[in-house]
């Protein structure tokens, strides 16, 4: 019998807090009770618990400090987080009620060691947007020694940045963010969890190597397929790129990418899963709260931009891998009948996600959970099957309470990591709001409106990249959203449109220079220089720039789903597509009739992008269709290298 030691370990305790959490969340999605504000200040401090011992088994705190100090600094951290939120529940009718902007010392004291906990964590995790919220804090108190007249405002009050941020609950810490995060984003995650603790992110990985086949220039495509089916329930580029490119970029190495070149694929495809429903870098949750809509009609819309980017990307890897790679062919490898059924499953629970969110009427977070429990009934079943019936040597190691313990922390980890940013930027949030930011910043845009709608617009675009240098998308999307969008829809721009243009620009926020996250993660991994991959990321990701504009003319495409939607999204499809192989392809050898057809080329696929007549639009886009397909026939006779992978080394490659 293990001894007390053995039990009492910090990850014991993660598990320990981490079925708390999920317990109740469960509760309250089958229950809604209490409502999703007191769910907040009751879960909120549970997350953080578990992202401090997260982080605590990482690494010492405070690395200057001897162990013994780190100890009591955990320990104080952990009954911070106990006693608020033991306070908080018990007086909760009291805050929320009777002492709205009367609270009493006590209300203050907790609120505080709550923001200060919730800052010091954002230090360790998200040191940008801390240094942004820092700096809030100074401008709220002391705005009033602004000599710019724009940033001028009365000051505020300490005990009022304090309490707006924490015990009021509508704003900050417990605000409707964090309260987004333990909810419908919470729900979504049990799908990523499922198919974590069964192994079915890499057994996804598996199948669409062995779908890409026999071809060395279906090889860099495996990203691609790879990044979009892992996408779909990670909702984050880095860890895309974490998860997928340590399998892809290697891969694509070793059958002769170049290392730079594997490592732009791979973000390019990464930014992808950033685009792709269900999550949409979690920005979908947030556009659904902000235009008070169902979640689906985000969704089917986040599906066209979705399409639109993915045939644009494919074209770009096709294009690249021809020009790279030879022609020799290649041994497929074989996949085991495991995977093949986990990624059965992992499609089919998407699939019936779908099904319930459109034809039966479920609401996003119900249909959800029960997507969640079919994942996991279906796979625990597959397990248990393969297990014991089939003696699968690839389970034979595995515990059925190991994958269902790492299910239960993939979940808590991924809640808890967003439930702090979330928790951090409820706090940006709500001190642009004190301070009038918000509306002095609206009022600009308007009046560069009054210029121009279009000036407006490059200033909004121009902002979301400054922001997008340095926080990640949902942070990018929901300081746009809140600053950008107003001022857009009080000129008179469709709601969806504005927020798909601040979505668009979230997602380009996390690949723009000088900084770009997913991109670092990929030039690591192919051990290439960061910013040459991140400057090819940035010509295969052009059609995220490109529809950031395409959605103000052709605005069926985010407006109204439909045949109206379908046409709109197939001409700006082919728009991105021709300004794709303008970039990338060859017509002729002859260079200078190479360069000119391209730069016609280039200049008809943006008519057909941005031309406001559709008709016209429509038949530009006749011609250039046909001028991609002939393009690309003639690409691979023009681009295709002049040497090839000799046989041993081909050879040696496939049998690696």
């Amino acid at each position: 019998m293990p001894g007390p030691g053995k039990i009492l370990t910090l990850r014991n305790l993660t598990l320990l807090f981490s079925c708390y959490l999920l317990g109740s969340l469960l509760y309250y999605f089958m229950t809604g009770a209490g409502g999703p504000r007191f769910l907040a200040v009751k879960l909120v401090p549970i997350a953080l618990i578990i992202q401090v011992l997260v982080l605590y088994q990482q690494r010492y705190f405070y690395r200057w400090l001897p162990a013994m100090a780190n100890h009591a600094v955990l320990i104080l951290y952990l009954g911070i987080c106990l006693y608020a939120m033991g306070y908080l529940t018990m007086e909760y009718e009291e805050i929320a009620i009777w002492r709205q902007a009367a609270y009493n010392q006590h209300d203050f004291i907790v609120g505080l060691l709550m923001f200060l906990l919730v800052m010091e964590l954002s230090r360790q995790i998200h040191p940008i947007l801390f240094w942004v919220n820092l700096v809030l804090v100074g401008y709220t108190l002391w705005g009033n020694l602004s000599p710019i007249d724009f940033f001028w405002h009365p000051s505020v009050s300490l005990e009022r940045v304090i309490t707006s941020s924490t015990v009021e609950f509508s704003t900050g810490v417990f605000g409707r963010y964090s309260q987004l995060a333990l909810t419908l984003i919470a729900a979504f995650l049990l799908l990523a969890a499922a198919a974590s603790g069964f192994g079915a992110q890499r057994a996804l990985v598996n199948v669409m190597r062995r779908i890409a086949g026999r071809s060395r220039h279906t090889i860099p495509q495996t990203a691609v397929l790879a990044s979009v089916t892992v996408g779909m329930v990670s909702g984050s580029g880095s860890a895309n790129t974490a998860v997928t490119g340590s399998f892809t970029i290697p891969l694509m190495q070793r059958y002769g990418v170049p290392g730079v070149f594997a490592g732009a694929v791979e973000t390019a495809a990464s930014m992808g899963g950033l685009i792709m429903p269900p999550l949409m870098a979690v920005a979908g949750f947030l556009m659904a709260e902000f235009l008070g809509v169902p979640y689906w009609e985000v969704v089917i819309r986040g599906f066209a931009v979705a399409f639109v980017y993915f045939a644009s990307l494919i074209l770009a890897v096709y294009l690249l891998s021809v020009r790279l790679l030879p022609t020799d062919p290649i041994q497929a490898p074989d996949v085991p009948l495991y995977d093949w059924v986990r990624t059965a499953i992992f499609f089919s629970g998407i699939v019936f996600l779908i099904l319930l969110m459109s034809t039966f009427g479920y609401g996003a977070l119900r249909a959800a959970l029960w997507t969640g429990a079919m994942l996991f009934a279906l796979l625990t079943l597959t397990w248990i099957a393969f297990k014991y019936l089939l003696r699968d040597p690839q389970v034979a190691d595995e515990t059925l309470l190991g994958n269902i313990r790492t299910a239960i922390e993939t979940h808590a980890e991924m809640t808890a990591y967003l439930t702090l940013l979330m928790a951090t930027l409820g706090i940006m949030i709500g001190l642009f709001t004190v301070t009038g930011f918000i509306n002095r910043m609206g009022g600009l845009l308007l009046a560069i409106g009054d210029f121009h709608i279009i000036a407006t617009i490059i200033m909004a675009w121009i902002f979301g990249w400054l922001v997008g240098t340095g926080l990640p998308p949902t942070a990018t999307y929901i300081i746009v959203a809140v600053i950008i969008v107003p001022p857009l829809r009080t000129l008179g721009i469709d709601p969806w449109v504005a927020h798909f243009f601040a979505f668009l620009l979230a997602i380009w926020g996390e690949l723009s220079p000088p900084t770009s996250l997913t991109a670092a993660v990929a030039a690591r991994i192919a051990n290439a220089s960061f910013m040459r991959t991140m400057w090819e990321a940035l010509k295969i990701c052009l059609p995220i720039t490109v529809m950031s504009f395409a959605i103000f003319v052709r605005s069926d495409m985010v407006v109204n789903p439909g045949w109206a939607q379908i046409v709109d999204t197939l001409l700006v499809a082919i728009g991105t597509c021709g300004v794709t192989y303008a970039v990338f392809g060859r017509f002729f050898a002859d260079r200078m009739a190479n360069s000119a057809l391209r730069v016609v080329l280039a200049v008809l696929s943006f008519l057909v992008i941005l031309l406001p007549d559709g008709t016209y639009a429509s038949a530009i886009a006749v011609v250039v269709l046909p001028l991609i397909l002939v393009g690309v026939w003639r690409h691979r006779t023009l681009a295709a290298p002049q040497a090839s992978v000799g046989p041993t080394e081909a050879t040696a490659a496939d049998q690696r």
